[in-house]
């Protein structure tokens, strides 16, 4: 068989052609146990929707568990429903009898296209679904995310860790986490490297104070914080795709040894 006639494999047909989701500041506020002691609601997290070009590994922060509930309950792909719809769906389906839910940032990241800014308050549906979506598909501002935003593979979640062994759940802190989603998208919708820089390390340190697990754990064998920091002092910014390890996200317009671009998802 020659080169030209030899079947042609495309990528998906090996990982599928669903979403992948990438969480970047304010994560945790989509917690109603957080979000209730935030002083000035709503808090804000920012999430993307990724094209799946490469394999992403599993317990890293990147939605893959919701993914797999996702693809088993739409095999043939994302339904022409509304967004709002699907996402409730999605997180019926993958919370039915858990005691602890997962919170709904992994399945709006994963279906609504973009970057999208989620807007939690605790008075509005006990804080499970937000209050607001904003979200932008522009090509101007989707092609600088993929210029600026660098993933670096860490590790994945240890078995037997759990992030919320320790929680200090002080209201400024929460407060400061909410806040640093909101400024996420502002430095996203106005392409600042420094700002979004900025809106990561402030989560880090909002996740350092209210949930010290997410970093540091019996079961975590790497030295997180040390990681975090080396990457912090030399770019814009940096933070984890979710808590005890997963990827680093670093953002920087400048390269990053050992680390690969996204493709964010506009339809």
């Amino acid at each position: 068989m020659t080169s030209s006639a030899r079947p042609r494999h495309r990528i998906t047909d090996a990982i599928g052609d669903f979403p992948y989701r990438l969480q970047l500041a304010g994560g945790w506020i989509d917690q109603p146990f957080v979000s209730r002691f935030n002083p000035t609601p709503p808090g804000s997290m920012v999430v993307v929707s990724l094209r799946p070009i490469f394999h992403l590994m599993d317990r890293a922060g990147m939605a893959t568990g919701s993914r797999k509930i996702a693809r088993r309950l739409w095999p043939g792909g994302l339904p022409k429903r509304a967004p709002a719809s699907l996402v409730e769906e999605l997180y019926s389906e993958e919370n039915r009898g858990r005691a602890e839910p997962s919170g709904t940032q992994d399945m709006i990241g994963l279906i609504y296209p973009g970057a999208s800014r989620l807007d939690y308050d605790v008075s509005h549906r006990g804080g499970v679904f937000p209050r607001t979506i904003e979200s932008t598909t522009n090509l101007v501002v989707v092609r600088w995310m993929e210029r600026v935003i660098h993933l670096l593979p860490v590790m994945p979640r240890p078995e037997g860790y759990n992030p919320l062994g320790v929680k200090n759940l002080d209201p400024e802190w929460v407060r400061r986490l909410g806040q640093s989603g909101q400024a996420c998208y502002e430095a996203i919708v106005g392409r600042d490297v420094a700002a979004l820089g900025a809106s990561l390390n402030e989560t880090m340190a909002c996740w350092e104070n209210l949930l010290p697990h997410t970093v540091r754990h019996p079961t975590i064998t790497m030295d997180l914080p040390a990681l975090l920091r080396h990457y912090q002092a030399r770019y814009a910014g940096a933070m984890f795709s979710g808590c005890g390890g997963g990827y680093l996200t670093v953002i920087s317009e400048k390269p990053v040894p050992g680390s690969f671009r996204i493709s964010v998802r506009t339809n």
